[in-house]
């Protein structure tokens, strides 16, 4: 079966007029007919360059890269389809080795391996905080949760609630089916951008580290409040020790000291049960699921 059946390669774009003729001609040369790029109300000859190339120009509803992305899973037909940014920084070649992990996973991100040189150093440290902060929070081992190429297995992305804005609908959408679902990386290239970029390096990588911080309470509450026990009661545990140290050796009394260790102790343990709870309700939740597809 050629790929041209089975699926649809995706360009969310937005004022890309530098850029959009390459990629499509890049495409093409790689054997990738069905290609849609979903504008997002460029301004400048973006989408009437890719109307020339005879590829399908949808206008994006939403802002943002996540208006484009829920734009495209809602007009999408083919089995599969695959996100790609329209910068040129993403090798089509790299698509076939995306293609070949289909069967294994319900989504494969293409983890930027080679050519991380061709990321400003301030992009590639907010890369690891929010990939770093995504792995311990979700419980997962991906190592590139930003990478603007994935594919994704249309009638899993059709049931999907993406509530992200912005450049964090990535980590949103990981976030879902890793929960239920399987998620594996292959390594693709990166190359050096053609045109203006669109993401704030502190504005947007804030956003997508807060969001991070939502999603995982959400999908995954688990692990997040785990978290968040050690991190209270590692120093909880320290400065209670030092205090009652201070007691028996120098007969000296730190009220301050084991009053604010008493309090990182108590967060500690409610944290603890908290993700007690969340256990009990995610079986629960797992169960109902279990019960409703029976019916």
């Amino acid at each position: 079966m050629s790929s041209n059946d089975f699926l649809t390669i995706v360009l969310p774009a937005l004022n890309e007029e530098e850029a959009v003729g390459l990629v499509i001609k890049e495409l093409r040369e790689a054997g990738y007919q069905r290609i849609m790029l979903v504008d997002g109300h460029s301004v400048d000859r973006t989408a009437e360059l890719a109307q020339k190339e005879g590829v399908k120009v949808v206008l994006q509803d939403g802002e943002g890269k996540a208006g484009a992305v829920r734009t495209a899973i809602r007009e999408v037909n083919t089995p599969y389809f695959l996100v790609m940014d329209c910068d040129y920084t993403y090798d089509p070649e790299d698509i076939k080795n995306l293609l070949a992990e289909r069967e294994k996973y319900d989504m494969i991100i293409g983890a930027r391996t080679n050519g991380r040189s061709n990321i400003s150093l301030v992009n590639r440290f907010g890369n690891w905080v929010i990939t770093n902060a995504f792995r311990y929070l979700i419980g997962s081992t991906l190592s590139d949760v930003c990478s603007g190429m994935y594919l994704l297995e249309t009638e899993v992305a059709k049931n999907l609630n993406l509530s992200a804005k912005g450049f964090a609908v990535e980590v949103d959408i990981v976030s879902q089916i890793s929960m239920n679902r399987t998620v594996g990386e292959v390594p693709i290239s990166f190359r050096k951008r053609i045109g203006k970029q669109k993401l704030s390096r502190w504005t947007d990588g804030l956003k997508i580290f807060y969001s991070t911080f939502l999603l995982a309470r959400r999908y995954n509450p688990m692990f997040m409040f785990v978290y968040l026990a050690f991190a209270a009661g590692i120093p909880a545990s320290l400065i209670l020790l030092w205090t009652i140290l201070e007691v028996l050796m120098r007969g000296v009394w730190n009220s301050g000291y084991a009053l604010f260790g008493g309090m990182l102790f108590i967060v500690s343990f409610q944290c603890f049960m908290l993700a007690a709870i969340s256990v009990l309700l995610k079986r629960m939740e797992r169960r109902i699921e279990s019960r409703l597809r029976r019916v």
